[in-house]
């Protein structure tokens, strides 16, 4: 592969498609040369959400950052382009990533629980947090990705003959592939199968809504509860998040929370304590939280591991706050992996890791006490 160009620099990919797989808006996977060393062609579709400006300028309207774009430019994700006016997203059916995974993966514990998940994502993010897991792959542009061509009535087919329940759009942030994302949910739900969408939570309304009727659950990564960490550590901002959780929960979407706490940066008992009052008001106690432990990588390699003993002050804070539901995250073994009764205190979900060992929850309820335990069960 050529070498990777920076983050931030300007794209230019050949011209050899001409003006003959763009003449049409209307185009579907039209398949363009990638450049020069480039790994895989790029598949193109115009995208659902943008504005046309003078000049042959666009501004996107899918997420919060409304990026203007001039001809042959591309937005902060790297996976859209403007052609002659047009804007198009350059990763619709180009799956860079692609596993089955166990939908605890996500994690989404209060969701169709030891269900198997197709999951897959593609070049390009919309944030450029310090500690992301996935760089290489939410960092690159799309010529830069080895990507299987997978579109959306293949996703659905691939799923129902490995066995899958769930469709996830997952790995880097599904807002930047989001035309991929609608159609395959759309198309899975028409198939009887359900979809989540693992996301940062940066997106705009009108999209949001749009997308949600396919839905079935959502889980958001809450970086902060302060702009400042958003603007300094995602290159991003903090409302527009806030904003998408509290909609994906009035649609009544299953929604989980996620949040991973970084040593020294968003890990004070204020901040903690001000994320769980959040979340029990505007989400309401029922509402899984999930405390996830950081660990060194990207840009973030001299911060260390998050200490277990701060993790279950995280969950003693949150639960004293009044929610129900609290999780530690990337500590295999541990208790607070597993899901209690809020009422009687027994164990209703036994799990190790990623593993489901034992469950008990019958018809949504705790056996014990006959409690309802919240979530999508069946």
């Amino acid at each position: 592969m050529s070498e990777r160009l920076n983050r931030r620099e300007f794209v230019q990919v050949s011209a050899a498609a001409g003006a003959a797989a763009l003449c049409s808006a209307a185009a579907v996977d039209a398949v363009l040369p990638a450049s020069a060393g480039a790994a895989s062609p790029l598949r193109m579709k115009e995208a659902m959400y943008y504005e046309k400006l003078s000049q042959r300028r666009i501004r996107c309207k899918v997420c919060p950052k409304q990026c203007e774009v001039g001809d042959r430019e591309r937005g902060f994700c790297g996976s859209r382009e403007n052609r002659e006016g047009t804007y198009y997203t350059l990763v619709y059916g180009s799956a860079g990533a692609l596993n089955i995974d166990p939908i605890e993966k996500k994690p989404l514990f209060h969701f169709l629980p030891q269900s198997r998940a197709l999951s897959f994502g593609t070049a390009g993010c919309n944030f450029d947090c310090k500690n992301c897991q996935n760089w290489s792959l939410s960092q690159s542009r799309p010529e830069q990705v080895d990507s299987q061509h997978l579109p959306p009535e293949k996703a659905v087919e691939l799923a129902k003959s490995q066995g899958c329940k769930v469709i996830a759009y997952t790995y880097t942030e599904p807002v930047t592939f989001y035309e991929y994302m609608h159609d395959t949910a759309r198309a899975a739900k028409a198939a009887g199968l359900a979809s989540v969408m693992i996301s940062n939570g940066y997106i705009n309304r009108d999209p949001m809504v749009r997308v949600a009727q396919y839905l079935d659950a959502v889980k958001i990564d809450f970086k902060g509860v302060t702009e400042e960490f958003y603007k300094r550590y995602c290159v991003g901002t903090l409302q527009p998040v806030l904003d998408t959780m509290n909609r994906v929960k009035k649609l009544g979407k299953w929604l989980e929370v996620v949040y991973l706490v970084i040593p020294g940066l968003n890990d004070s008992p204020g901040e903690l304590g001000k994320l769980a009052s959040w979340v029990k008001q505007y989400l309401g106690r029922e509402t899984p939280l999930h405390f996830s432990r950081f660990i060194p990588q990207y840009r973030m390699k001299n911060i260390p591991p998050t200490p277990q003993s701060t993790l279950e002050r995280c969950h003693d804070i949150a639960r004293e706050a009044g929610l129900d539901y609290v999780y530690l995250g990337n500590v295999p073994g541990h208790k607070y992996e597993s899901t209690f009764c809020p009422g009687c205190g027994k164990v209703l979900v036994e799990r190790l890791g990623l593993q489901v060992r034992r469950s008990v929850i019958e018809g949504g309820k705790c056996p014990h006490c006959g409690r309802a335990i919240a979530g999508v069960w069946k």
